[in-house]
């Protein structure tokens, strides 16, 4: 009796209303949109305008998706084109089928296109969105739970995965292997990240590096599966395409390295001068108010120091009256007095 085991969803679709929501193409779209908003951010801090990773994406994703299902029905071109089975099945995408092999390879046909339009390097694009390709790895593998399908070995392990009876299936528990490749994306994401903050890797450098990271946990994953696949020399095709692709990247670094060490001071053209632009523009917008608040300073001290003296002249007044050259009170009375005097003087 299996005491513990992750359960598999007991279907891939929720219906809403006429609208089918299936959870592998959900786990795509998650995936992309992890890939370009990651993408951006290092693209950003690596001195290209903000926007630019989703503007070759437009053209990269379609060809990856393309390139993903070619490769997936002509190395397994047995579910679609055998007697009894129908062709149409091919196009089908949501039951599942996507080779990242073909998705990169021709991916990076669209996004060198998109580079193309854009005047800018395809080595530093693939850099900068490295990790967060790998990051939605790790979230597509996802559809493959749902889907119940490219699971590994029998096993009773307590992480086991549990699967239903069904087409070309036996119910039973197997390694996950969608977790385990999901796991492993994530770990060649950080080994990346950490790698390019350490090292300062440029001209595709970080690219290859991630793919010689997936490349390494992706040959013993593949070796476990046991879902039909064609083999060469006792070995499953993905297997040997894994080994194949993991020494050319290492080979590409290495020789990178060499021939254009140190990483690209400009990643897109124009880009700089405009942030500098920006830049001199709030430092001239803060000048501009900083001039305003002193003449508002200054002209408030002299509005208060004009005050000051009418105060001033208003409380003098108070204090010595006649100071103007008019006669006050007290100099009447004494004019009055003298006056008087003066004319009983003349009486007598």
């Amino acid at each position: 009796m299996d005491l513990a085991y992750i359960p598999s969803p007991s279907t891939g679709v929720i219906d809403l209303g006429p609208i089918p929501l299936r959870g592998y193409a959900f786990c795509i779209i998650i995936g992309v949109f992890v890939a370009v908003w990651f993408g951006n951010k290092r693209w950003v801090a690596r001195g290209g305008r903000s926007g630019t990773v989703a503007d070759i994406a437009v053209w990269a994703v379609p060809f990856g998706l393309v390139g993903g299902r070619l490769y997936h029905v002509i190395t397994d071109y047995q579910l679609y084109f055998s007697e009894g089975e129908n062709w149409v099945d091919a196009f089908k995408i949501w039951q599942g089928g996507l080779g990242i092999w073909g998705a990169v390879a021709l991916g990076a046909v669209g996004a060198w296109i998109g580079c193309r339009r854009r005047g800018i390097p395809l080595p530093a694009w693939a850099d900068a969105l490295a990790p967060g390709l790998a990051f939605a790895q790790a979230c597509g593998r996802w559809g493959n739970w749902f889907n119940q399908e490219l699971y590994g070995k029998a096993t009773d392990v307590p992480w086991a995965l549990k699967i239903s009876e069904g087409p070309n299936r036996v119910a039973g528990t197997y390694h996950p292997t969608f977790l385990y490749e999901s796991l492993w994306c994530v770990g060649a994401a950080l080994l990346v990240i950490w790698a390019d903050r350490r090292f300062k890797l440029g001209h595709g450098r970080v690219f290859a590096l991630y793919v010689a990271a997936y490349c390494a946990g992706r040959a013993w994953i593949e070796y476990m599966r046991v879902d039909e696949a064609h083999h060469i020399l006792g070995l499953r095709l993905n297997v040997w395409t894994a080994l194949i692709v993991f020494v050319l990247a290492v080979a590409y670094f290495v020789i990178s390295a060499k021939v254009r060490p140190g990483r690209e001071e400009i990643v897109e053209p124009g880009a700089a001068e405009e942030a500098a632009a920006a830049v001199e523009a709030a430092k001239d917008g803060e000048g501009v108010e900083g001039v305003e608040t002193a003449k508002g300073t200054k002209a408030s001290k002299e509005t208060k120091a004009s005050t000051t003296a009418e105060g001033g002249a208003d409380k003098a007044s108070k204090k010595a009256p006649g100071a103007d050259g008019d006669a006050g009170p007290a100099d009447a009375v004494k004019t009055s007095e003298k006056n008087d005097t003066a004319e009983t003087a003349k009486k007598g």
